[in-house]
């Protein structure tokens, strides 16, 4: 059995991942931390696990007490707040897999341009690898430290880079308009995430400066040897879970819906979270699983691609990944745990 603890368990992806480790055949949840919850039960913090999980939340300080119990330590913290104890988990021999923004961005002057912190753990950048097991299998295999990708960055980067591995675009064209739930925004109060804020209205945010562009950035440039910038548009619509990416880039050929769809194929051949479908993506057909949908299509007129891909932001987006990050760390089936379709309707 695998012990887990977990800090940052009650707000939305932290319940997500309780939710996948409660279920999982292989592990054990030894603490869970919420300095806002300390000491109330989970199940009275979200009713849902009333009966299943009775587990008291601790404080923070309460975790430094705890850390010998456990093997894999799961962060679902803010940006900036992760390093000193990501720091003495990794000197005490404990894995960790990191849910938030901390080791993406394995430059430091750009995680401090778009984040607006200074940076505390730069000896660990390097050791850090991007959870993202369909393009980083083996190097998480290894790992002691995941950076878990981004929830925009995830379905993106899925859509976009048979393309950009298979140089078939011009990296310069690349345009994702990008749309989330709610729930990305997190659980905090806030004005702008209030019903009637969000209900029956959809718009556009963080326009030219969201912070997953950079991170999109580099994994892309990273699987083309190259330096690329692109155009990301996040926009918050008004349901509760979900991403569709919509992906523009212009074709350096005269490339078919039927070429593309072959190499898409290919690819993504054997990956159990990837389907390449036919038909174009929606997100109700993905929302509650760790799947990725991606469809094409070609616009032969201005010899455009437009990739579409869709995701649950919480699951394939973060806790979902988290758990099949673990799974390749401990050796265990890639899918354990994660085995079930979207929920419809």
């Amino acid at each position: 059995m695998i012990n887990v603890g977990i800090i940052g368990s009650t707000g939305y992806a932290g319940e997500q991942l309780v939710w996948f480790l409660h279920n999982h055949p292989n592990t054990t949840i030894k603490f869970l931390c919420s300095n806002s919850y300390a000491n109330i039960g989970y199940d009275s913090i979200y009713r849902n696990y009333f009966g299943q999980v009775s587990l008291a939340c601790i404080s923070m300080q309460e975790v430094y007490n705890q850390l010998d119990n456990i093997d894999l330590l799961f962060l679902a913290m803010p940006h900036g707040k992760s390093f000193e104890i990501t720091k003495l988990a990794i000197s005490k021999g404990k894995k960790v897999i990191d849910l938030g923004a901390d080791y993406r961005l394995k430059d430091k002057d750009v995680y401090e341009e778009w984040y607006k912190v200074t940076h505390e753990a730069l000896d660990l950048l390097d050791s850090s690898v991007y959870g993202l097991p369909e393009l980083s299998r083996d190097k998480i295999k290894s790992a002691n430290l995941i950076a878990n990708p981004g929830c925009y960055c995830t379905a993106s980067i899925l859509a976009l880079s048979p393309l950009v591995k298979n140089n078939l675009i011009d990296l310069n064209s690349i345009i994702i308009d990008a749309k989330s739930g709610v729930s990305g925004a997190g659980r905090g109060a806030s004005t702008s995430n209030l019903y009637c804020e969000c209900n029956e209205s959809i718009k556009a945010y963080s326009v030219g400066t969201h912070r997953h562009t950079p991170e999109i950035e580099q994994v892309l440039s990273e699987i083309n040897n190259d330096d690329i910038k692109l155009t990301f548009t996040p926009h918050l619509t008004p349901m509760n879970r979900g991403i569709l990416s919509v992906c523009y880039s212009n074709l350096k050929d005269n490339y078919s819906e039927e070429e593309l769809y072959q190499i898409y194929n290919d690819f993504y051949k054997g990956e159990y979270f990837v389907k390449v479908i036919n038909t174009l993506p929606e997100t109700r057909y993905t929302k509650g699983s760790n799947m990725c949908h991606i469809g094409l299509r070609v616009d032969k007129r201005t010899k455009r691609v437009i990739v579409v891909s869709a995701i649950d932001n919480l699951i394939k987006g973060a806790a979902g990944q988290a758990v099949q990050n673990m799974n390749i760390m401990h050796g265990l089936k890639e899918n354990m745990g994660l085995e079930f379709p979207a929920m419809v309707p």
